[in-house]
C-alpha cells in the first residue's frame, strides 16, 4: 500500500470521529448532575474528567466542582488513578427503587387472588404519620362495596381494623393489642363505617421487615365473622405465595 493511502487510512478513523457534533452541555444545575450520573454504564465503570467532558459537552472546571458534589454524597467516589465510579448511594437508592417496584409486583396478584376467592374488597395500606395510605386495592364485583381507591388516606384514630395493624405494629396504641398479639390479626364490624366489617394482617417480608396491612371488606350482612375467617385462610396462603409472611420474626 502505497504510503499516501497509508496515511489517509489511519487518519480516517480522527476524521470520521471529529465530524460527530460535540454533545450540549445542559443549563441547569440539577440536569448537569443527571448528565454526569448517566456517563456511567455497564461498558463505562470507570470514567476519567476527560471522558466526562467529552460525553457531557461540560468544561473541566464546571465538572470538577460537580463531580466533588457527588463524591461529597458519596454518588460517586474517585480513585487515586483521577478515575470517577459510581458511588454507594446509587446503590441504597436502587434498592430502595426496587424495593418499591417489587412489592406492588407481588402484592397485586395477591390482592386479585384474595377478591376473587372472597368476593371481597381487598386493600393493602401502609402508615404515614397519623393516617393510613392505600398504595393498592381490588374492588369486589359487587354493587355494594367500599370506595377506596390507591392514594385515599385516613385518620388512624378513626379506626378501622388496618389502622389497628398499623397502629400495633409501629409503636402507636391500641385497643385491640391483646387480640393482634394473640391472633395475628384484627376483626373490626360497623367500627368506622356504619354495616362494614374487616379482617387485617399485618405483612412482613422475607426478611421479616414490617410491609404494612391488608384488609379485606365487605358489608356486615354478608361478611360474617365466619366469613371473615375464612378469608383471613385466603390471605395466608396467598401471601405465602408470594414470599410474604403474616407473622413477626422470631426475637
Amino acid at each position: 500500500m502505497p504510503a499516501s493511502a497509508r496515511s489517509r487510512s489511519t487518519r480516517a478513523p480522527r476524521a470520521a470521529q471529529s465530524a460527530h457534533a460535540a454533545p450540549t452541555p445542559p443549563v441547569g444545575v440539577l440536569e448537569r448532575g443527571i448528565a454526569v450520573l448517566e456517563c456511567f454504564s455497564t461498558e463505562r465503570l470507570r470514567l476519567t474528567l476527560r471522558e466526562f467532558a467529552e460525553l457531557t459537552g461540560l468544561d473541566k472546571a464546571t465538572l470538577l466542582r460537580m463531580l466533588g458534589v457527588l463524591a461529597n454524597a458519596r454518588m460517586v467516589q474517585r480513585f487515586e488513578t483521577g478515575e470517577y465510579a459510581p458511588g454507594p448511594a446509587l446503590l441504597h437508592l436502587g434498592m430502595l427503587y426496587r424495593s418499591s417496584v417489587d412489592l406492588g409486583t407481588r402484592l397485586q396478584p395477591v390482592l386479585r387472588a384474595v377478591m376473587q376467592q372472597t368476593g371481597e374488597t381487598v386493600a393493602f395500606y401502609v402508615r404515614s404519620g397519623t393516617e393510613r395510605v392505600c398504595l393498592y386495592r381490588e374492588h369486589t364485583q359487587s354493587e355494594m362495596r367500599p370506595h377506596v381507591e390507591p392514594g385515599t388516606r385516613l385518620p388512624l384514630a378513626a379506626g378501622g381494623a388496618s389502622a389497628h395493624i398499623l397502629l400495633y405494629f409501629t409503636g402507636g396504641k391500641t385497643p385491640h393489642a391483646a387480640q393482634i398479639a394473640k391472633s395475628g390479626y384484627v376483626i373490626t364490624r360497623a367500627e368506622r363505617v356504619p354495616e362494614m366489617a374487616s379482617i387485617a394482617v399485618p405483612v412482613f417480608d422475607g426478611d421479616g421487615s414490617f410491609t404494612g396491612s391488608l384488609v379485606v371488606m365487605g358489608l356486615a350482612s354478608r361478611h360474617s365473622r365466619e366469613a371473615q375467617l375464612a378469608a383471613l385462610g385466603v390471605v395466608r396462603e396467598q401471601l405465602a405465595r408470594q414470599g410474604f409472611s403474616t407473622q413477626p420474626p422470631q426475637q
